[in-house]
């Protein structure tokens, strides 16, 4: 079998080519390198360049004949979406629409595609399930959308079977500590707590005014290795049953930014100042999910997404590359 993990030289898409590999699977990985950590696994076959341009998605799908196409490759911080609302509707459609017509053109009908929770908005129900209203707060959620939608027509004119996997929060990293979270610019909790940490500055907390319990965000994290574990499954899942799908990958279980915080100050041993700034643009109230389906369909059971191992797997990567 041969897959191409395109994104793969970034932070879950790094994991999900580890985890392939592991299993004996060939991998070829389509990346641009604009943004990400850049490592490539070894066993990976790696060819560089942009999936916005066709000439470049032709060569990728003449050059390898596929099994199957697990979709990273995208712009992924909220906040800059609200800034910058062209390069996220151009860049991450355009390729994703590049992707599923080569599919189609080369018989590769195995599309897993990397959606977010984002697609939800502020829910109206908590734990979300899938069939929740979609009404995204921001360009990056509505562009994951759009693409989902766009995945759902090949569906049902070019009967192309694909699974959306609507990530929550990804987090964590090796548990020996040898690969990590970085993107450029980082957006996320966690690595923004433990970078303010090891550079002895006050940790900037976005907003404390939310409607929740202690009035800070609350998010539902996934530990990236369970993440990569999902994408095994729904693989499978479409080899046996072709057809189109979407599942939410969480825990079912919310955490608090002040309870991450806590638990950081925990795994580190000491306390950090914390200062409060102004809420970040599109940024939800509480994202948690409705795991059922996920459970049921694909019988996904996460192993190290309890908060300790979380934060204790990505301090260990933080601590060893200050």
């Amino acid at each position: 079998m041969k897959i191409l993990v395109t994104g793969g030289a970034g932070y879950i898409g790094s994991f999900m080519t580890k985890r392939l590999l592991e299993d004996n699977i060939e991998v070829v990985v389509a990346d641009s390198l604009e943004r990400g950590h850049k490592k490539i696994d070894d066993g990976a076959i790696f060819m560089q360049g942009d999936l916005r341009d066709i000439e470049f998605v032709k060569n990728v799908f003449t050059s390898h004949q596929f099994d199957g196409i697990i979709h990273f490759a995208a712009f992924i911080a909220m906040g800059e979406s609200m800034q910058n609302p062209y390069i996220y509707f151009q860049n991450n459609i355009q390729a994703s629409l590049n992707l599923a017509e080569a599919a189609i053109k080369h018989n590769v009908n195995k599309f897993i595609f990397s959606s977010t929770a984002g697609v939800y908005g502020n829910p109206t129900q908590v734990p979300i399930p899938e069939d929740h209203t979609k009404n995204p707060e921001n360009p990056y959620g509505e562009s994951k959308l759009m693409v989902e939608r766009i995945l759902w027509w090949y569906n049902k004119t070019k009967n192309l079977s694909f699974a959306c996997l609507r990530y929550f929060n990804a987090a964590g990293a090796s548990l020996d500590g040898s690969v990590g979270e970085e993107h450029d610019p980082e957006t996320h909790l966690i690595p923004n707590i433990m970078k303010a940490v090891l550079e002895n500055r006050p940790f900037t907390l976005f907003g404390n005014d939310y409607d929740t319990p202690d009035g800070t965000c609350i998010r539902d994290y996934i530990h990236v290795l369970d993440l990569a574990e999902a994408h095994i499954l729904a693989l499978k899942k479409l080899d046996s049953e072709p057809g189109a799908y979407s599942f939410n990958v969480g825990t079912g279980k919310g955490h608090s930014n002040k309870e991450v915080i806590e638990e950081v100050k925990k795994v580190i041993g000491h306390d950090f100042s914390v200062e409060v700034g102004q809420r970040r643009p599109g940024d939800a109230n509480e994202l948690v999910a409705d795991v059922a389906k996920i459970q049921q369909d694909l019988g996904f059971a996460p192993k190290y997404s309890d908060m300790h191992t979380i934060v204790e797997s990505a301090w260990k990567w933080h601590n060893s590359h200050k």
